[in-house]
């Protein structure tokens, strides 16, 4: 698996197997700690990391109204990342504002990675680099 370009199915992979071995009382590397902590909090997708399922190619469009559940979940870990370097820089102080106005971790997580999907989206619909500061003013306005 390559560490900085994962393939769709090395990533569906590794979500699953963070979580199998959660399950199992394996060792975790910090990463599949973190992710197994993440998956924790979302038993809409427990069944479905269980199952080879999660390596079938499914594809979850948007058109059809499904969530991709591995997406959000790598969302998830994109920002625990973010947030423990505060990168883009600000992110840390603007999700400390999101946390204050919702009051609960997982709610303003989910209110972060709806911003930090739809900076990606964009990235990837003008085939340029993720705008910073548009991810951030995000944040701003979510708080």
């Amino acid at each position: 698996m390559s560490l900085f370009q994962p393939t769709r199915d090395e990533a569906r992979t590794f979500l699953a197997d963070a979580w199998r071995k959660h399950r199992e009382r394996a060792p975790l590397t910090p990463i599949e700690a973190l992710t197994a902590d993440i998956i924790a909090a979302h038993p809409e997708y427990h069944a479905l990391l269980e199952t080879a399922a999660c390596a079938d190619g499914r594809e979850f469009l948007p058109e059809g109204g499904e969530a991709n559940p591995f997406l959000h979940l790598h969302l998830h870990l994109a920002l625990a990342e973010q947030l423990s370097i505060d990168q883009p820089p600000g992110i840390a102080a603007a999700y400390q504002r999101l946390l204050a106005r919702h009051g609960e971790p997982m709610t303003a997580q989910h209110a972060a990675i709806e911003c930090l999907a739809e900076t990606l989206w964009r990235a990837q619909r003008d085939n340029q680099a993720p705008d910073g500061e548009a991810y951030l003013e995000c944040l701003r306005r979510r708080a």
